[in-house]
């Protein structure tokens, strides 16, 4: 198949009607991307991202391709281990000879891809990875990212933490390195923007294993006003119940990242925590043009709504299609050029992919937990521009010393 974008199509189709003839691609032709995440490990989010991640790249394919030539992925599933990321990342780029890295769900295995990114000077394309070393205290030249960074949820939600009475408060995040970076974050900015506030108690589980009756007496001893949560997954599911039924949320804030995405909060169902202050996926009252045409394509291929992880996967392969097709290669240097600056528009709006950071500037949806059916959705959203949520320039040379 041939991908063009609007002026090459234009040009072609004058050159294809003067020759009256067709063009023929050829499978050789194809531009590979090398994908690597942990499929087995997260299941909940990497499911609906494979999906979305298919939809776009069927999408592209059927519309010609990029500059003539097919997108080929080749996925790899690291199991939750950097060891293995790392060990398929160079088989792709040895064995599989692929264009462009891209992929991760995990910080730490994030940062792995990315260092190996940055020794073979290729390019990765960081799809879910939240840790801010990523873009700022290891970024490389060759990394770029997606998705709003603990720094920037962290922001979104601390505008809303500072408008609520609670001085004392509580944060309990999973033991690696997103959770360590969005408590920091939180601390921070909860920091300047109310200086009174007190960090009375910090509870670090392992990511998969928390001990939900132990974290939870830990914080009450606090004698917290407020809790703000990082955990995710079955860490969630298992804090929202335990503390749910020891009562450590009764009479208290909690504001919590990640909890509004669908991945996380419908398999709570009824037991989803109302009221809770969290950054989240609004899929069915989204209704945006874009938005609308996404939701509806995916619905009609895989016969459910999308959740987040759908988005990603999407807004991955589009991100990559479009810096191709503007760069006209797969040069390594020319995509990092082209990257740099880059604007697209996704079902979220537009974004851009800073020059300065490597850091997208796509938003997240801010809003609290309602129930609605029987399942927890989010209620009185927004969404919150990612470009709004980044520090300035001066200070992100600071935080960036690698440039």
């Amino acid at each position: 198949m041939m991908t063009l974008d609007r002026r090459s199509f234009l040009a072609g189709a004058s050159t294809l009607a003067a020759l009256g003839a067709p063009a023929i691609l050829h499978a050789e032709d194809a531009i590979k991307i090398g994908e690597v995440n942990s499929y087995t490990a997260q299941p909940a989010f990497l499911k609906p991202y494979r999906q979305g991640w298919e939809l776009a790249l069927e999408k592209v394919n059927a519309a010609g391709g990029v500059n003539g030539r097919k997108i080929e992925t080749v996925f790899r599933d690291d199991g939750g281990k950097p060891e293995d990321a790392v060990r398929y990342a160079g088989d792709l780029l040895d064995a599989e000879k692929v264009d462009v890295l891209a992929g991760g769900f995990l910080s730490n295995i994030g940062l792995a891809l990315a260092d190996v990114a940055n020794q073979r000077k290729r390019l990765y394309l960081a799809s879910e990875p939240l840790t801010d070393a990523l873009v700022w205290g290891k970024g490389n030249h060759y990394t770029f990212r997606l998705r709003p960074s603990t720094y920037m949820q962290a922001a979104m939600l601390v505008e809303e933490a500072a408008k609520l009475p609670a001085k004392r408060w509580a944060l309990v995040a999973p033991n690696y390195e997103y959770g360590q970076s969005a408590n920091k974050w939180f601390k921070d900015l909860l920091k300047r923007a109310k200086p009174d506030v007190e960090f009375v108690a910090e509870q670090y589980p392992a990511l998969g294993k928390i001990d939900a009756g132990a974290t939870i007496q830990a914080l009450e001893a606090g004698k917290p006003e407020a809790i703000f949560n990082v955990t995710f997954g079955g860490d969630l599911t298992n804090f929202v119940r335990q503390g749910t039924t020891r009562g450590l949320f009764e009479g208290r804030s909690v504001v919590s990242m990640l909890t509004g995405e669908p991945e996380y909060v419908d398999p709570l169902g009824a037991e989803a925590p109302v009221g809770w202050i969290v950054t989240g996926y609004p899929y069915g009252d989204l209704n945006t043009p874009e938005h609308v045409a996404f939701r509806d394509a995916y619905k009609a291929k895989y016969g459910e709504m999308p959740k987040l992880g759908s988005v990603v996967g999407y807004e991955t392969v589009n991100s990559i299609a479009a810096a191709l097709a503007k760069a006209g290669s797969t040069d390594n240097e020319k995509l990092v050029s082209t990257l740099e600056g880059l604007k697209l528009t996704t079902v979220f709006g537009p974004i851009e992919f800073r020059a300065i950071d490597h850091q997208s500037t796509m938003g997240a949806f801010v809003g609290k937990i309602a129930l609605k059916d029987g399942l927890g959705v989010m209620s009185n959203w927004n969404y919150r521009d990612g470009a709004k949520y980044l520090p300035p320039d001066s200070e992100v040379k600071i935080l960036r010393p690698a440039g």
